[in-house]
């Protein structure tokens, strides 16, 4: 028995026993918990790793039906570990205990930006997260300010996890093989436990303005705060690309003194 990969699902199998093998000894190498989420595991490509190693508690999750029935026949000692439900509706006060958990696998490209916005929704459980994205999104995710491909999604990652790009993988190593290539990261749950600025207005300062990158703060703070009553501050002739975490941390902070006025 196989699975039939379904395009509506971004489905693409790692068939690269050794590319298997060096996600799950980088995981086993730096790694700060033993409860594993593995997401779209499929037919059990890096799964069949994992359980290898005994001190890790793995479930796993997937959406698909089909893959269900083959993890559930091939490999018996997930027995009630395996939750057919959507990642991106699911609960995780509930999982583990309320104890840590990393969060691994080999992501769809087409949720794998959501994936881990929730993540982010859940970090105070979420200390790891280990997974294969499309290239140009993990690179972006790992990318410092001043990069061209520093977004939204790279700060609010970086806001609450320290990025690592681990290596790259080659469309072959995939069936179907997607028509990219792909990048492996690993991120850890950093020490900054609860923002000095309200989070919401922080996320809004972030997009609003990466929303218009190629001009200045202050033109990309219109959408949320009348700019002609702002008062001089360094940041605001500067571009959103040139700003790291604790940048939008202050700039935040300056914005809230005007919200309301």
């Amino acid at each position: 028995m196989s699975v039939r990969a379904k395009k509506h699902l971004g489905q693409h199998f790692l068939t690269d026993e050794n590319i298997c093998k060096k996600i799950v000894g980088q995981y086993q190498n730096y790694s700060r918990t033993n409860n594993v989420l593995e997401i779209g595991p499929g037919m059990g490509a890096i799964t069949k790793y994992f359980l290898e190693d005994e001190t890790i508690n793995l479930h796993v999750m997937e959406i698909d039906s089909e893959s269900v029935e083959y993890l559930k026949k091939n490999y018996p000692r997930l027995q009630g570990k395996i939750h057919e439900q959507d990642f991106l509706k699911t609960d995780f006060t509930t999982f583990f205990n309320q104890q840590p958990f990393a969060v691994v696998g080999n992501f769809p490209y087409n949720i794998s930006s959501q994936i881990l916005f929730h993540c982010i929704e859940y970090r105070e459980y979420v200390k790891e997260i280990m997974g294969m994205f499309q290239k140009e999104v993990a690179q972006r995710i790992a990318e410092p300010p001043g990069s061209k491909t520093y977004g939204i999604l790279s700060v609010l990652m970086q806001t609450y996890y320290n990025i690592e790009y681990c290596f790259t993988v080659s469309e072959g190593s995939f069936s179907p093989p997607p028509k990219v290539k792909s990048g492996v990261i690993r991120c850890i749950r950093n020490n900054r436990e609860k923002l000095s600025v309200d989070e919401d207005l922080y996320k809004r300062v972030i997009k609003s303005t990466f929303n218009q990158r190629r001009k200045t703060i202050r033109n990309g703070l219109k959408n949320i705060v009348d700019v002609n009553i702002l008062d001089e501050h360094p940041l605001l002739s500067k571009r959103p690309e040139k700003l790291s975490v604790d940048d939008f941390i202050e700039l935040t902070s300056f914005v809230e003194k005007y919200i309301g006025d």
